[in-house]
């Protein structure tokens, strides 16, 4: 269901993609792969802080944008002075100019507007009466972007990143970011939407937060509930919970497909022993790199490749957000186990630079809101975990760098609301489990929690949820609301070979569909191409 092509550079790493990369085990951006970018002709007129009409990459239709002027610290109003930049796609037939949807961008550090196309294909039936409301956070996108940016170095694939000092990275980044970035948190980020709204004019929000944009969300329930109606969290982050506890989701969603796999008779015949070849691969590069002489997967130009622990355990993370690129996983593992890297190379170069995030929004946010969290009984627990355990090194030694001060130990209160409130997760989810979602329900009062059996990250991305979200701003209710849509099995079949998957059952499909579905499908690299969509 997303559109745009993935657009990589397997081989060539900026200081930005570096620094993402190793902090990589906190980031719960939904793969959004999609980058429309504003036409270089609209750059000189979003200067002006009045709406004015745009196009993004993508989307054919006449939009409209603009920003706001507000301050970098709140409390020195007289201060220096960011821009907030905005992007509206107008209701087809507005029946409610003074509602709009609000879709926050996950991350921390994902650019709403960069992804339009994306929130404009799942939410074509709220468009419909009601306007889209993006808005860049503060620190993403266009709103004072938190780069790392700087000269890119070649040899992404050859890289050794088990050399790569993060300190040093860390402070690197930080000497060229010209902002307070001790101001980029989400309780400061949530007074600009709500300057936005305002300065826009709608009376009343419905909201849609994917991932990190949950937590959004919910502060937005804590601080403004007054301007809500409806509230959709999907892939939702408890405020109780710190992201840094995603260690145990990757893992549990990683033992997940190792059931899938020994419960699906055809992979199970082919892949017997994938979980011992799990093993024996990492445990081969946990002693060191793996160095062959490859081609790029894109340009086809030889390289050589570097294969670390990092490189190995981060290809399989990403792969788990997106069905079809999940349904690689058991052959590029036991390829691995045979010392063929090939297929793994592979997803890495697919996923490396297709996150999108603002690493130093990312850490402003994560340093000051979820780092500070940890008793020593909770990061020797995490550290049981390669993802935990490279997760609390890279954050221990970045986040010192950062200075960020804590949050109140009030922003982790369970959000207590009755608004009409719609939670939504994928049960193969590598991020954000169900169980977060039913930790998220603790004080709502008025809501349903929805589990899709067969989605990852990102439910309305990949399922019916998308037209369960229109009823409910419909309705402003979430009683008529029913999960029976979601658990139409739409799961996908494991690739056997790098050619070819299972037969789907007759019983599963269409006739319509019947011969496509049973004839060869995408090789390896016909998938990566398919990584930009779900089906």
């Amino acid at each position: 269901m997303l559109q745009g092509e993935v657009k990589l550079m397997a081989n060539r790493f900026t200081r930005q993609q570096r620094l993402v990369a190793l902090l990589l085990p906190a980031c719960l951006a939904l793969l959004l792969l999609s980058q429309p970018t504003w036409a270089d002709a609209q750059q000189a007129d979003l200067q002006d802080s009045q709406p004015t009409s745009c196009y993004v990459d993508d989307l054919p239709d006449r939009l409209r944008c603009g920003a706001i002027w507000v301050p970098e610290n709140y409390a020195k109003p007289q201060g220096k002075q960011i821009q907030i930049h905005y992007l509206v796609l107008p209701a087809i037939k507005p029946s409610f100019e003074k509602e709009a949807l609000l879709a926050i961008a996950g991350g921390p550090g994902q650019s709403a507007i960069d992804n339009a196309a994306s929130f404009d294909k799942i939410f074509t039936k709220v468009r419909q009466q009601r306007d889209i409301l993006l808005i860049d956070q503060r620190g993403t996108g266009l709103s004072n972007q938190l780069t790392c940016e700087g000269a890119g170095f070649e040899g992404g694939l050859a890289f050794n990143d088990d050399e790569l000092d993060i300190a040093a990275e860390t402070k690197d980044c930080l000497a060229k970011i010209d902002a307070d970035v001790s101001q980029y948190g989400s309780e400061t980020a949530l007074k600009d939407f709500e300057a936005v709204r305002q300065a826009l004019g709608y009376l009343k929000l419905h909201l849609y937060g994917i991932s990190y944009g949950t937590r959004m969300a919910q502060l937005y329930m804590r601080h403004y509930p007054e301007a809500l109606t409806t509230v959709t969290l999907d892939g939702v982050v408890p405020m109780q919970q710190s992201v840094l506890n995603i260690g145990d989701a990757i893992s549990r969603a990683i033992d997940l497909l190792l059931q899938d796999c020994q419960g699906n008779a055809l992979c199970h015949q082919e892949f017997p022993n994938l979980k011992a070849e799990l093993e024996q691969v990492e445990a081969l590069l946990s002693q060191g790199p793996q160095i062959s002489q490859t081609r790029d997967p894109l340009t086809n130009a030889p390289t050589q490749l570097t294969m670390t622990r990092a490189k190995f355990m981060g290809a399989i993370r990403m792969a788990l957000y997106m069905p079809n690129v999940r349904a690689l996983l058991p052959h590029a593992i036991h390829q691995a186990a045979e010392g063929n890297f090939q297929a793994i190379m592979g997803l890495y170069a697919l996923t490396v630079n297709s996150t999108g995030i603002a690493a130093g929004m990312h850490s402003a946010v994560v340093c000051g809101e979820d780092w500070h969290r940890f008793s020593q009984a909770e990061r020797e627990r995490l550290s049981q975990s390669y993802f935990g355990q490279e997760m609390i090194k890279a954050f221990d030694l970045s986040c010192p760098i950062w200075q960020i001060p804590a949050a109140d130990t009030s922003f982790a209160a369970p959000i207590a609301s009755n608004l009409p409130t719609l939670v939504l997760s994928g049960q193969i989810d590598p991020a954000t489990p169900p169980s977060w979602g039913e930790l998220a329900m603790a004080k709502l009062t008025n809501a349903k929690h929805f589990v899709a059996p067969y989605a990852t990250h990102g439910v309305a991305y990949q399922s019916c949820a998308n037209t369960l979200i229109a009823e409910l701003i419909g309705s402003g209710s979430v009683d008529g609301l029913s999960q029976e849509c979601l658990s139409k099995d739409i799961s996908r079949n494991f690739y056997l070979n790098a050619n070819t998957v299972e037969a789907i059952p007759q019983d599963k499909i269409s006739q319509s569909n019947l011969s496509q579905a049973t004839t060869s499908q995408a090789s390896l690299g016909d998938a990566k191409q398919q990584g930009a969509h779900h089906d």
